[in-house]
């Protein structure tokens, strides 16, 4: 079950830059600076009430957010939601008749599980679903 909106992820040409303008436009400093190795891509998070936001840069031309933004611009990339068990909820989305894009769970920023969407069984929104990492 999908139980929090845990982010929105907002695609830029200008990591820098759309930091600086989201700290002034919030009024708060990121908590946190990520690079994502496996994606391609710098990540700024910022806390907002109980969700955050996403900045995303790609880092290299193959990177899905470099990609992205040559075809749409910057904007609004993805929503995700909060889930408890990652492989539950991509089992059930499937049995549902979603598109996931992903088969299994992988690791992703802020130390998340990650998994997404297809936009194409989601009404053209990048979905992402997110489970927090627990340390034993």
């Amino acid at each position: 079950m999908l139980t929090n909106l845990e982010h929105l992820g907002i695609a830029v040409q200008d990591l820098k830059a759309a930091t600086a303008l989201y700290t002034s436009l919030l009024g708060i400093a990121p908590y946190k600076q990520e690079h994502v190795a496996s994606e391609t891509v710098d990540t700024v998070f910022f806390r907002v009430g109980g969700s955050k936001i996403e900045l995303l840069a790609g880092t290299a031309p193959e990177s899905a957010i470099t990609k992205y933004l040559e075809k749409k611009g910057e904007g609004i990339h993805h929503v995700a939601f909060e889930v408890n068990d990652i492989r539950a909820e991509m089992a059930r989305l499937r049995a549902e008749g979603f598109v996931l894009l992903n088969e299994e769970p992988k690791r992703g920023a802020d130390n998340k599980l990650v998994c997404f969407v297809h936009p194409k069984s989601a009404a053209g929104v990048l979905v992402e679903l997110c489970q927090e990492i627990i340390n034993a």
